[in-house]
């Protein structure tokens, strides 16, 4: 799941601005992004495609592809984009930190806690 993060289609239609011959491949989720009101007609190869990306590519004239298909469409990967989504963009992301040494004090700061609760008696700071 770390090494298949998702990829909007928003982002797909600004790569295929610039190469819009080439198949762009996604290890990973194709998602929808309502910020994107047009698409480009794309080919698109990825392990999954929610619905709605799916629906909005086929409408826009473009395709999607398996794997498979791109294994017989393109044997060697010529004419073909490799393109990944963020992996830092997880949420417990906001939790991972350096560790507190005497040549560095502040190396956990800006580090979200795992609290239980975010009332007065659970793990507030003090200055």
């Amino acid at each position: 799941k770390v090494n298949r993060p998702p990829r909007g289609v928003w982002k797909l239609a600004r790569h295929a601005e610039f190469r819009p011959e080439k198949i762009m491949v996604v290890v990973g989720t194709i998602t929808d992004d309502n910020r994107c009101l047009e698409i480009p007609k794309i080919k698109v190869c990825a392990l999954r495609f929610t619905e709605t990306a799916r629906s909005r590519i086929v409408e826009a004239g473009g395709e999607c592809i398996t794997f498979d298909e791109l294994a017989i469409k393109s044997p060697t990967g010529h004419n073909c984009i490799l393109l990944q989504g963020k992996r830092k963009a997880r949420k417990v992301y906001k939790h991972f930190g350096h560790r507190c040494t005497a040549n560095n004090p502040h190396g956990h700061k800006g580090v979200q806690p795992y609290a239980r609760s975010k009332g007065r008696k659970f793990e507030k700071a003090r200055k």
